[in-house]
């Protein structure tokens, strides 16, 4: 008998033992295998000393027969039915072999998987066991890599509550009856190397249930994914080399709640739907830089099966969307925005995960993400699954996570969506569907100790980053630092400020007389923590309008009112974002299906100058924003600000001051009527003999009427009282003036 021909000839010279004996697995054995329960198929399949020589032992399904290959010899299995094949040999010591594996019509020559060592260290379990494996991504997962000197891919998941795991891929044919992984230990890890597999190779997890029912998952680890709906994970590795050296040396140099900093959110798939993460980072670093952002703020990039749900139901927590690209494609977008100076944000949930039977939900056959507890797992708004984070195993998959993102693709922050929800037990919950915590209150203390844990591991790591909460309560705290009993974000969204505000702008002017405290009570609590004032895309579905539409009157009143509250936006402390579309008054809700409706900006199409004037300001703002320290420098201590005009509800007036480190002002004054108003006193400092117009919405080029004041303007008495006209429904900065200052009212 000869072996058999494989497509590269093995080197043997004699068969060994004509009369070889089969060295069959133990009945359980083979059962447990066959039923895909058993917790160490590397204790009965591959090479192993027996009394009277080695015996081989192998599975292989719908194999028609296998052969063992040495350096100088060869041997047939015996065909011991059910795909499994073994034989004992004569062989004092197990020695390096392969297997000619013979289907029907093609000879395959592989290494055998049973014969290698676990490729992920003690530890890695140790730090896996403990919850504090800080680069989880790097044990967990399909990594290629070379083990004992053989190209493949280790696979590991965590799966503790398992009776036994297997991997199945495109490589087997989707069937892992021949890929029994082994149980580490108590880690609750299952592992197995397969030669041979490499980049772009599918899989998914095959595990059998407690209860002995079979459900295939998607890798929670996977760095890669099919593009939805499909739903394998893909083996991946990055090849890509940054460019953004300088970026990540300098982005450090000055605290963020000390720094300039705008930001643009975007829903990548449809910023300009159809461009891939490759033809974004051509277009989207130019238009961000141009309108003079300091950072985008990307809507969830993690892969989510429902496009419709923005990205906020994540069953991909390590995989940057398949929609757009590979992951190196993604890094690619991210270097570019770097090298063009512009910061890039993510937005992070770990709030909750959907429940789909191929993610996480159960995903061991009991509750494993998610708490045991029904009343605790299940979110009540979105129909989701919460986060068990009171397991330490969980808690590490986040925070691994977090890290991830920031390690693996450089960003620059991260925003924790829906915070609230975390926090309080009763989120959403009426009485009786919740049960208080340990002290009688209503607090998450697991989500408390959770968020504390990963503010305080993401800025141990990264001391240049920042993370920004996503919380619509009063809960005491949450931008201060962890080692004083806070949650320990860099920055925390300013919900109240947004709600209060255009509740007031959304009132007829004749009427905001009576809402004039929505307009300044931010600053009762303006620093408390440290805000960003956000205009986001919350703000501009479901029924809510776009923010030009939220404005009442005629189209030219809609546009001023927005344009005087962006600029009085920019002006109050905090930092500032504002969403897609917004920047150029796009007059209907943002859809994900279409995106911003960027023909208004096409004058090819008629294209109104209405909408290009309302970008030009945008752009304005921002360039003086960043030239102006007063505008952000002292944006967390009370004085940076002061009061010039607070009660002033029956003229819809607001003035303040902001200064910077050296005591430079600057005052912003928005007149939120529809009527000119001459010859309007503002008390001033005294320390300034004149002012100029930096910056005037009712400027013509933003589509203003162009009522100005030409400057120097000059207090008249001691007492230092400036007299103004006040456009209508418009914003003014004004500046000290200096000798012989341009007019820098208009675009720059």
């Amino acid at each position: 008998m000869t072996p058999p021909t494989a497509t590269r000839p093995p080197l043997v010279s004699a068969q060994l033992g004509e009369n070889t004996a089969p060295a069959p697995a133990p009945p359980a054995d083979r059962e447990r295998l066959l039923a895909g329960g058993h917790h160490d198929p590397h204790a009965v399949l591959g090479a192993h000393l027996v009394p009277g020589g080695v015996a081989f032992r192998v599975l292989r399904p719908c194999a028609l027969s296998v052969t063992v290959v040495m350096d100088d010899a060869w041997s047939e299995l015996h065909d011991d039915g059910d795909g499994f094949f073994s034989v004992l040999l004569p062989l004092r010591d197990i020695p390096e072999y392969r297997l000619l594996v013979a289907y029907e019509g093609t000879v395959l020559e592989t290494e055998d998987p049973y014969r290698f060592l676990p490729a992920l260290g003690e530890l890695d379990l140790h730090l896996i066991g403990e919850g504090r494996h800080e680069e989880l991504w790097q044990a967990l997962g399909a990594h290629p890599m070379t083990h004992q000197g053989v190209p493949g891919t280790r696979f590991t998941v965590w799966a503790p509550n398992a009776q036994g795991v297997r991997i199945c891929g495109d490589f087997c044919h989707w069937d892992g009856t021949g890929c029994p992984m082994r149980s580490l230990g108590s880690s609750g890890v299952w592992e197995l190397f397969v030669p041979g597999v490499g980049d772009g190779a599918l899989y998914k997890f095959d595990i059998t249930c407690p209860d002995g029912t079979h459900t295939v998952r998607a890798d929670p680890m996977a760095r890669r994914t099919e593009v939805p709906p499909a739903t394998a994970s893909i083996v991946t590795s990055s090849s890509y080399t940054w460019g953004d050296g300088d970026w990540m040396a300098r982005r450090g140099e000055l605290p963020v709640h000390e720094a300039p900093f705008s930001v643009y959110e975007v829903h990548l798939p449809s910023w300009r739907p159809g461009l891939t993460y490759r033809q974004l980072a051509d277009e989207l670093p130019a238009y961000v830089r141009d309108l003079g952002f300091t950072h985008v703020e990307l809507m969830p990039v993690a892969e989510h099966p429902f496009g419709g749900s923005w990205g906020y139901q994540i069953t991909g927590f390590y995989a940057p969307t398949a929609r757009l690209g590979t992951p190196d494609d993604f890094r690619h977008l991210i270097d570019r925005l770097h090298q063009s100076g512009i910061g890039v944000l993510m937005d992070w949930v770990p709030a909750h995960f959907p429940r789909d039977e191929w993610a996480l939900a159960r995903f061991d056959g009991r509750p494993l993400y998610e708490h045991p507890d029904p009343r605790r797992a299940a979110h009540p708004d979105w129909g989701t699954l919460e986060f068990d984070y009171g397991r330490r195993e969980v808690r590490n998959f986040l925070i691994a996570n977090a890290l991830y993102w920031c390690e693996e693709f450089h960003v620059d922050g991260l925003r924790v969506d829906a915070v609230a929800s975390m926090l309080y037990l009763d989120y959403s919950r009426p009485s009786g569907e919740w049960t208080p915590n340990q002290h009688g209150g209503n607090e998450n203390l697991d989500a408390v100790a959770f968020l504390r844990e990963l503010n305080a591991t993401v800025y141990r790591r990264h001391p240049d980053i920042v993370t920004l909460a996503e919380e619509s309560t009063a809960w005491d705290g949450v931008t201060r630092p962890t080692h004083h009993q806070g949650l320990g974000f860099g920055l925390k969204w300013n919900m109240g400020w947004m709600h209060d505000t255009l509740v007031y702008l959304s009132k007829d002017p004749v009427h905001r007389r009576h809402h004039h405290d929505e307009l300044t009570f931010s600053m009762v609590y303006a620093y408390s923590e440290n805000y960003l004032l956000p205009l986001s895309h919350d703000e501009v579905v479901h029924g809510k309008r776009s923010l030009v539409a939220k404005m009442p009157g005629d189209w030219w009143q809609q546009r001023a009112t927005l344009r005087a509250y962006l600029a009085c936006t920019w002006a109050h402390p905090g930092k500032q974002l504002l969403f897609m579309g917004q920047e150029f008054a796009q007059p209907t809700e943002w859809s994900e299906a279409h995106g911003p409706d960027w023909h208004l900006l096409d004058p090819a199409h008629g294209a109104e100058p209405d909408h290009r004037g309302i970008r030009d300001l945008v752009r304005t703002l921002n360039t003086h924003y960043r030239a102006r320290p007063a505008l952000w420098q002292r944006d967390t201590h009370p004085t940076g600000f002061r009061w010039v005009a607070v009660d002033a509800a029956d003229d819809n007036v607001l003035a303040f001051l902001r200064f910077d480190a050296q005591g430079t002002p600057l005052l912003a004054v928005s007149n939120f009527s529809p009527v000119v108003r001459h010859d309007y006193r503002l008390d001033v400092p005294t320390s300034v003999p004149a002012w100029h117009e930096l910056l005037n919405t009712d400027a013509a080029p933003y589509g203003g009427s162009g009522i100005r004041n030409p400057g120097p303007l000059r207090p008249d008495d001691r007492q230092g009282h400036l007299h103004l006209t006040l456009p209508p429904l418009a914003t003014l900065w004004l500046c000290p003036a200096r000798p012989s200052h341009p007019d820098a009212a208009g675009p720059p």
